[in-house]
């Protein structure tokens, strides 16, 4: 368990790149977040203001757009997930490796 006041925690914090990595991740992470409530939500605006939109059918069958619309908010889902795993297993996890090599003597 690493402790606070350890020298090697103070050189991480200290580090120009742990400042950089932690912006980059949270501002990523914020605009994810942002952009998946949006269409989570807008989704769920849909459903409770704009019924008919949602229920018209898609040619003869019984399948309605929304169907699709709801699929695609899990597809949305999956991609910004795998865009996010991809960005931390390149970018961060190359930070984070400079990082502690940079603060291991």
């Amino acid at each position: 368990m690493s402790d606070l006041n350890d020298p090697v925690v103070a050189r991480i914090e200290a580090s120009p790149k742990y400042q950089t990595l932690k912006r980059r991740r949270n501002a990523l992470g914020w605009w994810l977040t942002l952009l998946m409530l949006l269409v989570y939500y807008g989704y769920i605006g849909l459903i409770a203001f704009d019924k008919e939109l949602l229920a018209r059918p898609l040619g003869t069958g019984v399948t309605t757009l929304g169907i699709p619309i709801g699929i695609g908010v899990i597809v949305f889902t999956v991609l910004i997930t795998g865009f996010y795993v991809r960005r931390a297993n390149s970018e961060y996890d190359r930070l984070t490796a400079e990082i502690l090599k940079d603060a291991n003597p």
